[in-house]
């Protein structure tokens, strides 16, 4: 499982509503929670992303890096990693 620094959590509790209509968490405890239940995933950088959803079986063909960056699911963090959250 992986571990959610405070960074990515924070993160996630703040930019949540960037993919789902309501909130999923109110503290940065359910937050974490939430990430570990969906078993996000934290990417270093562009190509882990795109990697991860290539394993994931999502037809992302045709897509730049700056469109895949821009999904839904991908949240910018601020030290330049990436969190993918499975809706």
């Amino acid at each position: 499982m992986e571990e959610f620094d405070e960074i990515v959590v924070s993160t996630f509790l703040k930019k949540q509503n960037q993919l789902f209509e309501e909130k999923v968490a109110e503290s940065l405890e359910e937050a974490e929670a939430f990430l570990e239940d969906c078993m996000a995933v934290v990417c270093k950088n562009a190509k882990e992303v795109r990697s991860y959803f290539e394993e994931a079986g999502a037809d992302i063909s045709g897509m730049d890096d700056g469109e895949l960056l821009e999904e839904a699911e991908v949240f910018a963090l601020p030290d330049g990693r990436y969190l993918v959250v499975e809706a």
